[in-house]
């Protein structure tokens, strides 16, 4: 029976933190329904998840929680899957011809696991070689807290960042290090509480030694102000 075939395709894959590809899975129909019919939906999915656990959702402390907590995944922490929330990345002339590496590092990073639908807490390090245009610092971060807000795998997360920059730099030269701690190796499983996952995309002049060497030096620096 195909069930019986999927899981256990699904056991086999454990927790193995694999991704099928560097875009994130959606259906054809992903925007038909509202935010608010989506919430509606989740908001009785959540509840009923909590009766199964026997929660007593009459109780005055658990009674908003299915409402608030489909809030959150719409609004919030999947809020990146919405295009329409994707940050508009304006760039400039790079009028005062700077020609070395600009580095964003430290910009945190508060994503979810798509395997668990548990939190992935770090820092992300970006960096570019302009091509004739820069682009905001603030949108950095921004690009970053986009695709972070939706099920994630670090390394597709990583890849998605990159490829945004180079798309609104025009240019290839373009670096992302992620440094993150992932919940479902913390808090369960292994429960690992000290490993962190680091993953990186260098693409461009990031691919050579010196230049990744300067990037990968940056951000050792000591930041604290």
């Amino acid at each position: 029976m195909k069930i019986d075939k999927d899981t256990q395709d699904i056991d086999a894959l454990g927790d193995n933190h694999v991704g099928t590809s560097s875009e994130t899975p959606m259906r054809n129909d992903a925007f038909e329904l509202t935010s608010s019919e989506k919430i509606d939906i989740i908001k009785d999915d959540v509840r009923h998840i909590m009766e199964t656990l026997g929660l007593d959702l009459d109780d005055d402390s658990l009674k908003g929680t299915p409402k608030r907590v489909a809030k959150m995944f719409v609004n919030e922490i999947f809020g990146g899957l919405n295009p329409d929330k994707k940050p508009s990345a304006s760039t400039f002339d790079n009028k005062y011809k700077y020609g070395e590496m600009l580095v964003e590092k430290n910009i945190t990073v508060y994503s979810t696991c798509e395997h668990h639908l548990l939190p992935i807490v770090g820092k992300a390090h970006v960096a570019y070689i302009s091509n004739g245009t820069v682009v905001g610092l603030s949108k950095m971060n921004r690009i970053v807290d986009y695709f972070a807000k939706r099920p994630q795998v670090q390394e597709r997360l990583t890849i998605q960042i990159v490829k945004e920059l180079q798309n609104v730099l025009n240019t290839e030269d373009v670096a992302c290090v992620i440094d993150a701690k992932h919940l479902c190796v913390n808090s369960r499983g292994i429960r690992d509480v000290d490993s962190s996952t680091v993953t990186s995309e260098f693409g461009g002049k990031f691919k050579e030694k010196e230049t990744k060497r300067e990037f990968l030096d940056y951000i050792k620096l000591d930041t604290t102000f």
